[in-house]
């Protein structure tokens, strides 16, 4: 008697296997795609407080992302960080309208929906940044005043 498997028992094994591969590739996949949107909700939320410092601390609007280097180590480079329309002069520097401000801050990317990023972090809605007509996922951060 020979010792070895049929063909139809290597076939089994085989669809076994299919069938646990079918069933465990989108459970990972959709493990990738909340990671993603919750390092991004992370990272708006850091920066958020990164705006809130830096204007208490220097009295005026960060106009970009480099503005906010002494108050985070790294800042992606998806990252945009500006005022809002309302409150950009003529020269496009960021001024306090009636004590208050808003800044956007917003993931400048489009691999992740902002419904997903919405899930970790409440806040995040579609924003529109100055000059575009496209929406992309962020905060708008408001400040006020106090100086």
């Amino acid at each position: 008697m020979k010792k070895g498997y049929t063909l139809v028992e290597l076939l089994i094994v085989l669809a076994v296997i299919a069938a646990l591969m079918a069933v465990a590739t989108p459970m990972a996949l959709n493990a990738v795609k909340q990671a993603k949107a919750s390092q991004v909700a992370q990272n708006l939320n850091a920066l958020k407080s990164a705006v809130e410092q830096y204007v208490y601390s220097e009295k005026a609007l960060p106009t970009s992302a480099e503005s906010l280097t002494n108050y985070m180590s790294k800042i992606p480079s998806e990252y945009v960080i500006t005022p809002a329309t309302e409150n950009l002069n003529s020269s496009r520097e960021g001024i306090f309208v009636k004590g208050e401000a808003t800044v956007v801050v917003a993931y400048d990317s489009s691999d992740i929906p902002v419904g997903d990023i919405n899930k970790q972090y409440s806040e995040v809605t579609q924003v529109t940044l100055p000059g575009s007509t496209t929406g992309c996922p962020g905060i708008y951060v408001k400040v006020r005043q106090w100086w």
